[in-house]
């Protein structure tokens, strides 16, 4: 009697168990695929740095053609020269702003708007430098 008792007992510990492990899977999974999507959702809508491509506004100072192309995307002219880095306007007709990613497609389809890409710092080290400069390094 005690002994079948201690199997019950057992038994029911067991499936406790594994109702409990079912339940946390259950549990943990879909708060994991919301986790992953925040982070991707914040990964989206941190503002980077880039570099807009315009063709050269006629009739318009470049400054007031670059804010009116931002503000049309981010909502409003303050906005717009809160994004704005710099303008770009004797080697080339442009703009650099800190945008997000979902900023930076809706920007791409603005009239006027050439290109849109990443800013990017490039450095130059090495002996070829000192090399083509003569400065014996």
């Amino acid at each position: 009697m005690k002994e079948s008792m201690r199997s019950s007992i057992s038994f029911l510990a067991i499936a406790s168990l594994v109702l409990v492990l079912f339940s946390t899977v259950s549990i943990v999974s879909p708060m994991a695929e919301a986790a992953t999507k925040l982070q991707e959702a914040q990964e989206e809508e941190e503002a980077a740095v880039n570099i807009v491509y315009v063709a050269k506004p006629e009739g318009e100072e470049p400054e007031a053609f670059h804010i009116r192309t931002l503000a049309a995307v981010l909502g409003s002219e303050e906005a717009a020269k809160d994004s704005l880095i710099y303008h770009y306007k004797h080697a080339a007709s442009g703009f650099s702003a800190k945008l997000t990613r979902s900023q930076v497609e809706e920007l791409s389809k603005q009239p006027g708007v050439l290109r849109v890409v990443p800013s990017k710092t490039v450095s130059l080290h090495g002996s070829r430098v000192s090399a083509v400069t003569n400065l014996g390094m």
